[in-house]
């Protein structure tokens, strides 16, 4: 996949703005309809919904059949990113407010350079072992705020574990998009994802006939909106600008949970739980920054020199 390192147009912010917005709304979403679905079920919904839009949007448009190789990795996406993920991230939600969740998960970035570094031979420069350290005083400080909130800290440990997969899920999915399409990536990862939480069910049969309209609702708009819409507007706009610069808008993510969770949930996080959330984010800019490259010095000619 080609990127543009030019200034994006309208269309890619636009792109860019529905899938920040998107992605921070599926906090609020979870944490609200939580309290009828269960978070296997609500995950095994959201996964069918989406699959079924994005087999929409797929139509058409060719398949590409993958290697026995990249099968392994799409496994690993929609098994990590798509199901680990999706349970552990509404199960964590029953234990945190959404924006103090978002933070904890945003850390995902600074993972995906690890598991970069151990598999994809990315290395671990000093900048990164720095943001590590950093990123991890964040997340020990989250632990303290939500523990002295009357939180517990298996809520913690679940953001952890969401974090772990959707790294693992990202890193799984850069070599499959060298040859794949985007969008068949997306689909298959949420079919497998969806396969794996068959389990749930009889559960999500059970939820959904005594979950309120509302919860069902958005069980639907999560499938829709931050599964099928979100991940096609990031491809869309990873197409034409700097994956680097893209990535860093998903810093937006947590602020935006914080402030619509205040004022559709009417919570707020812990003050302790914002400073090592704030600690957070600037542990994982810190192990994005790339190192300044110093021009070389022109050497002067030699007296005499001929050019």
């Amino acid at each position: 996949m080609s990127t543009s390192t030019t200034t994006p147009d309208g269309r890619t912010l636009l792109a860019v703005g529905v899938t920040v917005l998107a992605w921070a709304s599926a906090f609020v979403a979870i944490r609200g309809v939580g309290d009828d679905l269960s978070p296997g079920a609500l995950a095994l919904g959201r996964l069918l919904v989406g699959t079924a839009v994005l087999g929409v949007l797929l139509a058409g448009r060719g398949w590409v059949r993958p290697t026995r190789r990249e099968w392994a990795l799409l496994a690993v996406c929609g098994v990590g990113w798509f199901g680990i993920y999706n349970v552990a991230l509404n199960a964590a939600e029953r234990h945190l407010d959404a924006g103090t969740t978002a933070m904890l998960v945003n850390i995902g970035p600074i993972l995906i350079a690890v598991f970069a570094g151990l598999l994809l031979g990315e290395g671990f420069p000093r900048r990164l072992l720095a943001g590590i350290a950093v990123a991890f005083a964040g997340v020990l400080l989250i632990g303290v705020a939500t523990r002295g909130s009357g939180a517990d800290l298996l809520g913690v440990v679940l953001c952890v574990v969401a974090a772990v997969t959707y790294a693992g899920g990202v890193v799984a999915q850069k070599p499959l998009l060298r040859r794949l399409p985007g969008l068949q990536v997306t689909f298959t990862g949420a079919a497998i994802g969806a396969i794996c939480c068959l389990p749930w069910a009889g559960v999500l049969a059970g939820d959904l006939g005594s979950a309120s309209a509302g919860s069902i609702a958005g069980m639907i708009y999560l499938g829709v909106v931050p599964t099928a819409l979100a991940f096609s507007t990031w491809a869309y706009a990873l197409g034409r600008m700097d994956a680097g610069r893209l990535g860093v808008t998903t810093y937006l993510v947590p602020p935006l949970v914080i402030g619509m969770g205040w004022v559709l949930l009417d919570e707020v996080p812990p003050v302790l739980a914002v400073v090592g959330g704030v600690v957070c984010l600037v542990g994982v800019g810190l192990s994005r920054r790339r190192p300044r490259v110093r021009r070389p010095v022109p050497v002067p000619a030699e007296a005499g020199a001929t050019t």
